[in-house]
């Protein structure tokens, strides 16, 4: 008696080390993000159906050019409820070094999933853009996003651009006026 229940025991002690079977990654290869003019572009990814409890990681890489850029980017999925295609989980931007510098906030969740993300005077550099998300049902679904690189000014151009203003204006006012 004592022999079979150690033997159950070691059987329950055996299926609950096991646990719930995990979800697979179906992240997509890490991608170049195509910039038109080197200033905006799009993104996305579409699943197969039979996915359902899978997660993705998805990676979209960019590259700041000579002068500091600010960032913004969207990224929606839309599915005809919440228990159907995909939930987007999180949107954040990343340094080519893997450091997190800016994650991204909810716009809205449920059926339709919108997250932004926003970044302030990116150094010239290589950077990526992490969409993360869940599959929530067994049917295809996709999502897909926008990128907008903006540059911008440095301080010292900003001074010149006073200084020039000025000048002018110190011009226009020592202009001779005609006598009437």
């Amino acid at each position: 008696m004592k022999r079979s229940t150690s033997v159950l025991a070691a059987c329950v002690l055996a299926l609950a080390t096991l646990g719930p079977a995990s979800a697979a990654d179906i992240s997509a290869p890490i991608q170049p993000l195509t910039l038109a003019s080197d200033t905006a572009g799009y993104f996305g990814d579409a699943f197969d159906a039979g996915n359902n409890g899978n997660t993705f990681a998805d990676r979209f890489t960019f590259t700041v050019g000579d002068y500091p850029f600010s960032v913004d980017a969207i990224v929606a999925s839309i599915s005809r409820s919440a228990a159907t295609g995909l939930d987007i989980t999180g949107l954040s931007l990343y340094s080519g070094a893997n450091d997190l510098l800016v994650s991204g906030s909810v716009l809205s969740g449920g059926a339709i999933d919108a997250w932004q993300v926003a970044g302030d005077l990116l150094d010239p550099g290589s950077y990526y853009l992490q969409i993360d998300g869940t599959l929530v049902s067994d049917g295809a679904a996709s999502y897909a996003g926008s990128v907008l690189l903006t540059p911008v000014p440095e301080p010292a151009m900003l001074g010149m651009l006073a200084g020039g203003l000025g000048l002018l204006g110190v011009a226009l006012r020592r202009r001779v006026r005609p006598d009437n």
